[in-house]
């Protein structure tokens, strides 16, 4: 195919041109995905390599910078890379639009390439980074034959003309594939009818209620339970998985006298249980608000472990996530916990999305990346020494109990109050084991015994107050828990990797 002028395109339009082309690649990738596989979303394929492949120190950043909105600063990243990467391809294009077009088709092979890798793909996972390629590579040279066909003189006329209704018409078609693959996806998976259809399975012996006494009126201080809108998400999924219960099925298999399948129904079936139980993220730095407190509603993992027979070299069941993620949990964690358990409600509801619907593990006393696998679908019995888990193969420690920590919630950082009574108040955990005391410091004086709230149990947070008469300057407060086996908090500060963070939490206050 001959392009009599192609450089006469100018850098703008040229950078115009490949970006409309480089969003055809995905929005047209993406509707195709809808039928063939959403995982296989183009952008979320590239989206997931990347998450795979950071390295432990971004990742942690990037937990620490952005929180539970580490996945939207990725995608915005990655908007912004694509972006730049589009303008090079375009000034390509107008010196040589055949090279340029061969690095677009390259780019699109190799991203059919990496969604087949991407776990439980089929030969399918390819059609539609292959198809996104075929529309980009179409777009790419309907832009630049519009303007290369049109009159060349004046420069400004005819070919400028062409040039911006061809844009405008292809970018029409882009803005069309994108709003028909969200709207088809919504139509074919609806997540939200399928939440909205979901009964709360009957509790034969619901979980305690929480009291006043655990749950103080302290301005400022964490709540004991945590609304579902407000509890901390850090998983690996840039794409939220898509699974309505007719589709969940769990498998129950490896070293076991004999392997189990459930669908929902049957899981439905049995007897459910209640249990409230704070969740811990190993990323959670010292003073950290990765943690949280949820009444959740499901079955005992023990009861169903049992069921399969456990072989007794077994050591560890890797759990599987419908994205492929892996958590490597002790065996003995799930046989010997009857709060352990297969979840299905989070306070009262059916699971968010984000927060695993239609199933996800709940383990008290461990944290989440050895535990809380979410979208749950296959528990694999097996052995540490046989089988690593998706953060194990990246340097985590295999096993993960919840460190003794405590945090001060109130004052605020910084604050600045008056002299005299001032209200210290803050949260303490140690999961498996409970919190005996907590003790405040103001500076380098003695350490003093604060208030705690009734325990509600050693699988939660415990809040509590200290009354400090505060005198005027600069002040330095800190914090420590003992746990009820006598351990003491250290004030040792280690960051999260590769087992959790340590060290004493403590806010700096002015006091006039």
């Amino acid at each position: 195919m001959v392009y009599p002028a192609p450089r006469r395109l100018g850098h703008r339009m040229a950078a115009a041109a490949a970006t409309v082309a480089a969003a055809a690649v995905l929005t047209v990738g993406h509707l195709v995905s809808v039928v063939v596989a959403p995982s296989a979303s183009p952008f979320f394929v590239l989206g997931a390599t990347v998450v795979d492949n950071t390295p432990k120190w971004l990742k942690d950043s990037a937990i620490r910078w952005f929180g539970a909105n580490d996945k939207l600063a990725l995608a915005i990243s990655m908007a912004a890379v694509m972006v730049v990467a589009a303008s090079l391809l375009g000034e390509l294009a107008r010196r040589r639009f055949a090279l340029a077009a061969g690095a677009l088709t390259v780019l699109g092979v190799l991203v059919a390439f990496l969604a087949l890798r991407r776990p439980s793909a089929t030969f399918w996972f390819a059609v539609p980074a292959l198809a996104g390629t075929l529309a980009g590579v179409a777009a790419l040279t309907v832009l630049f034959m519009s303007f290369s066909k049109a009159e060349p003189e004046p420069a400004a006329g005819p070919s400028r003309r062409g040039f911006m209704l061809a844009l405008a018409g292809v970018t029409a078609g882009v803005v069309a594939a994108g709003v028909a693959g969200r709207y088809l996806a919504t139509r074919l998976r609806d997540i939200a009818a399928d939440r909205a259809a979901f009964l709360l399975p009957r509790v034969a012996k619901p979980a305690p209620p929480v009291s006043g006494e655990m749950d103080l009126p302290v301005q400022g201080i964490t709540p004991f339970v945590t609304d579902a809108d407000e509890f901390y998400r850090v998983d690996t999924a840039l794409q939220l998985p898509s699974l309505t219960r007719d589709e969940w099925r769990l498998r129950i298999h490896g070293m076991v006298d004999r392997e189990i399948r459930l669908d929902y129904d049957e899981l439905l079936a049995r007897d459910a249980v209640e249990s409230v139980i704070t969740l811990t993220c190993v990323s959670n730095e010292v003073g950290g608000d990765l943690l949280g407190t949820a009444r959740w509603t499901g079955y005992r993992l023990a009861d169903l472990l049992a069921e399969a027979g456990p072989s007794r070299d077994a050591d560890m069941v890797l759990s599987r996530s419908i994205d492929g993620f892996t958590a490597s949990t002790p065996l003995a964690a799930l046989t010997g916990n009857q709060d352990a358990l297969l979840a299905v409600a989070m306070n009262g509801e059916a699971l968010p999305v984000a927060h695993g619907y239609p199933a996800r593990m709940i383990v008290p006393g461990l944290y989440g990346y050895v535990s809380a696998t979410k979208w749950v679908v296959d528990l694999e019995v097996t052995r540490f020494d046989r089988a690593e888990a998706y953060w194990t193969r990246r340097g985590w420690a295999p096993t993960a109990p919840i460190k003794t920590a405590s945090r001060i919630d109130v004052p605020a950082a910084f604050a600045t109050l008056p002299a005299g009574p001032v209200v210290v108040a803050g949260v303490a955990w140690a999961q498996g084991r409970g919190i005996r005391a907590v003790e405040v410091q103001v500076d380098d004086g003695a350490w003093q015994q604060a208030t705690l709230a009734e325990a509600y149990s050693i699988d939660t947070w415990r809040q509590w107050t200290w009354r400090w008469d505060a005198s005027p300057g600069t002040h330095s407060l800190r914090v420590r828990a003992t746990d009820a086996t006598g351990y003491v908090q250290t004030d040792e500060r280690v960051p999260p990797f590769p087992d959790g963070s340590t060290g004493h939490h403590s806010r700096v206050v002015t006091i006039r």
